[in-house]
């Protein structure tokens, strides 16, 4: 055989043979450290990373952990994400975020979202965060305030509301705050409840009766569900700064758009996939906020809502 010939069958095999030097493309491990379910967040976060091109099992892979609002879960399943080795981290909720950074310095953290991240040491700057936590910022300490603004137009003779909130959690000191000098304006006397977690509900609401409590503002951190049902059951008007509270059965919620916020984390995966640097990403901020009213639940405890605020809400549940 010919030199000519020789080349051109060894040509030929080379089009047919596996091309080692062409590698596989890299599927990239998200982790998603949740305190609360895995809805809403879940479809809106999915929805999010398809718009971009990502779809889990194929390109991606999303290893998820809800801890259904027992906060000292957070810790052992924030570690288990690094073990994993998790490329990048989405946490929801400020637990959450602080839960996955307090077990790695390195992999990126993608907030989505958490409550004032600059006061409670989440971030150096919003222009530049430092570190490897980015994100959203969800402003839940500013919407306390707002959010009893809203409870005083529908109990304009109320005195005494609780603020319930988590024991450890580093947004509680800011929330309890922005309430607190809320009220001072709107003549509410405000009870701060801590409690550890869903099991302290029962105890909480308790002494909420025993001090004749006549509204609660309940903190995004912790179980919907629970904390509505038990308000409703005592006849007790409560609230929340997330949609999911309003939707459980809570009185109103009145809070940074749900879609913004996990659609939004998306988009900083996908930055970080391409290669930024979380310490380089600036913290975004909510621009879309939601009145979302259950004329059900206010039905159910006997309150006529005000016309004003039926027009303006974005949503009433009836």
């Amino acid at each position: 055989m010919d030199r000519r010939r020789l080349m051109q069958l060894l040509g030929s095999a080379a089009l047919v043979l596996p091309a080692p030097a062409i590698a596989q493309q890299k599927v990239a491990k998200i982790g998603v450290l949740l305190i609360a379910g895995r809805e809403p967040f879940w479809t809106l976060f999915v929805a999010g990373l398809r718009d971009l091109g990502y779809v889990d099992g194929k390109n991606i892979h999303i290893e998820l952990r809800a801890a259904q609002g027992q906060a000292g879960l957070l810790p052992g399943m924030a570690a288990e994400l690094v073990r994993l080795g998790a490329d990048v981290i989405v946490a929801s909720e400020t637990p959450a975020v602080q839960a996955a950074r307090n077990a790695t310095a390195t992999i990126p953290i993608v907030m989505a979202a958490a409550g004032d991240p600059l006061g409670t040491g989440l971030i150096a700057s919003l222009a530049r965060p430092g570190g490897n936590v980015t994100g959203l910022s969800a402003q839940a300490a500013e919407l306390a305030g707002k959010s009893l603004e809203i409870m005083r137009e529908i109990l304009p003779d109320a005195e005494r509301v609780a603020v319930l909130a988590l024991e450890k959690n580093p947004l509680t000191k800011p929330f309890v705050e922005n309430a607190q000098r809320a009220a001072q304006n709107l003549r509410f006397a405000v009870r701060p409840i801590l409690v550890p977690g869903a099991e302290a509900f029962a105890r909480a609401f308790a002494e909420m009766r025993t001090e004749r409590i006549e509204a609660v503002l309940v903190q995004p951190s912790l179980p919907h569900k629970p904390a509505a049902d038990l308000a409703l059951a005592g006849r007790l008007p409560a609230a929340s700064i997330t949609k999911s509270f309003a939707t459980a059965g809570g009185l109103f919620s009145y809070a940074s758009s749900l879609a913004e916020r996990y659609r939004g984390a998306a988009a900083y995966v996908d930055k970080i996939l391409k290669g930024q640097k979380a310490a380089e990403i600036p913290v975004g901020q909510p621009t879309k906020f939601e009145l979302v009213v259950n004329a059900v639940t206010a039905k159910s405890l006997g309150i006529a809502l005000p016309t004003a605020l039926l027009a303006r809400a974005d949503e009433v549940i009836e």
